[in-house]
């Protein structure tokens, strides 16, 4: 009967939905007049574990603009926008600018160190492990466990998080 339940803390992107961000963000900047003959561009390279976006124009300005256009259709896709590390704009050949900016995924040792002292910190009885790049919270009641999802949801570790495996 005292059978424990369990979630885990992840951080995932789904990349076919980034894929079609980047897409949709690249087709609105091709049409859109404020971006003509301005050489504004996205580039998404994804390879195993690292995933990179550069943004390129011919103004810093432009850049931003471009990188305005991304986030917007990041957050019609449901991706959030924190998971987006963006880099400085620097100068570029050409008198051009770019912006390059790497999407995390997983969640490194030291904010699963810091999901799981805010959980003990939280003083509910729930047992907390770090798995790899994800956290694993379990508890014999359950309504702790919702507890702990809705706490976590409240704070802010600066990543987005996901609770998958619930069981």
């Amino acid at each position: 009967m005292a059978k424990d339940s369990s979630f885990d803390v992840v951080s995932e992107i789904d990349l076919q939905e980034l894929r079609n961000a980047v897409d949709q963000a690249h087709r609105e900047i091709s049409t859109r007049f404020d971006f003509k003959d301005t050489g504004s561009d996205l580039d998404l390279s994804i390879q195993t574990d690292n995933v990179t976006i550069t943004a390129r124009s011919n103004t810093e300005q432009k850049v931003k603009d471009v990188v305005r256009v991304l986030e917007e259709k990041l957050v019609k896709r449901k991706i959030a926008t924190k998971a987006l590390q963006k880099g400085n704009i620097e100068p570029a050949a050409g008198g051009t600018a770019r912006q390059t900016m790497t999407i995390t995924q997983g969640i490194s040792t030291e904010k699963a160190r810091e999901i799981v002292k805010f959980i003990k910190d939280q003083k509910l009885k729930a047992q907390v492990a770090i798995q790899g790049d994800q956290v694993r919270v379990s508890s014999k009641s359950r309504d702790i466990l919702q507890d702990v999802i809705a706490s976590l949801k409240e704070h802010d570790f600066g990543i987005p998080l996901q609770f998958v495996n619930y069981r």
